[in-house]
């Protein structure tokens, strides 16, 4: 099943309220993970980290 949007994200650490409509839900706070991508548990987006963010990692 395909995510229903792939968003691409500038920062390691963000929110997602799913947006207007039948999507919106609570905001709730994510981190991209290892592979630079992660999924919202409430709605299914699709994050993908921008090639060119900096990266939080020291």
């Amino acid at each position: 099943m395909e995510p229903p949007e792939t968003i691409i994200v500038e920062t390691e650490e963000f929110a997602c309220d799913g947006g207007d409509g039948p999507l919106g839900h609570p905001r709730v706070f994510l981190h991209i993970g290892d592979d630079g991508t992660v999924d919202c548990p409430y709605c299914g987006r699709h994050f993908v980290l921008s090639e060119t963010a900096k990266s939080g990692a020291h």
